[in-house]
């Protein structure tokens, strides 16, 4: 893959970035993601929101489930409560795997991630088994052990809904009982109608790429899993800390952790 960074198509990582107040992006990123904010003005809780709960997520692996291996696929740019730092501020042996094929990612991961128990695998989520096979999983995890495998807001970039479920299917396979997948999902189950409709005709025009999945399609990726409480929610409502939230409309992603 090239190591090219390219101003000038829309990068969902650059875009995620921008929504959550980072500084790593383009004018071709913010132009995007202020179209989808004027569309959805939300869009930014949904951004904060799907990052708490990946961290309340990990934490709840560490400490509760006692999972030791992170493969982290779709990564994105670093921001505050980065896998491996939650990870290993419950348990300094674990071990994390981070995937991603955007090239700005790639160089901060080079920078800043790369060494010890946490690496960095230039790969797409389309070629789970090129994944699988990378020297830097290989080496990292060991997959006759339980590992976590999280798919943070990257599946519904995935849109077709047959590939989308081998794909997960095929990660899971490779998983030993007692393994974790953990996934969030665009949705518009939870905004108004005038919203959805807006989605819908963006999505038609190729003006957002992220297809949003009602709770059936979503919930297949977890078949043959058991849900940890509570269960398929809007990503707000997973183990929240706090009881003044934003409301699932604010945040339009499904979020789950779930057991094999």
């Amino acid at each position: 893959m090239s190591d090219q960074v390219d101003p000038h198509t829309v990068s969902p990582a650059r875009r995620w970035n921008y929504w959550l107040g980072g500084k790593d992006h383009f004018q071709v990123d913010r132009d995007s993601g202020d179209q989808i904010a004027a569309a959805y003005p939300a869009v930014r809780t949904t951004a904060r929101e799907g990052r708490a709960f990946h961290r309340r997520a990990v934490r709840f692996l560490a400490e509760e489930a006692g999972i030791r291996q992170f493969l982290d696929i779709g990564t994105g740019l670093p921001a505050p409560d980065n896998t491996h730092e939650v990870a290993q501020a419950v348990a300094p042996d674990a071990r994390v795997v981070y995937v991603d094929n955007d090239p700005m990612v790639l160089a901060h991961a080079r920078a800043l991630m790369i060494g010890g128990a946490t690496t960095y695998v230039d790969a797409d989520l389309r070629d789970p088994g090129r994944i699988l096979a990378a020297p830097e999983v290989r080496e990292l995890l060991d997959l006759d052990q339980p590992i976590a495998i999280l798919l943070i807001s990257v599946l519904h970039f995935l849109t077709d809904d047959d590939r989308a479920r081998a794909v997960v299917k095929e990660l899971l396979a490779a998983a030993p009982p007692g393994s974790y997948l953990v996934a969030t999902h665009a949705t518009m189950d939870f905004v108004s109608a005038q919203h959805a409709a807006v989605y819908r005709q963006m999505y038609q025009a190729g003006q957002v790429d992220a297809l949003a999945r009602d709770r059936e399609a979503v919930a297949g990726f977890f078949d043959g899993l058991a849900l940890a409480e509570p269960g398929l929610v809007a990503a707000c409502d997973w183990r929240p800390e706090q009881a003044d939230r934003p409301s699932p409309a604010e945040v339009a992603l499904y979020a789950g952790v779930a057991r094999k």
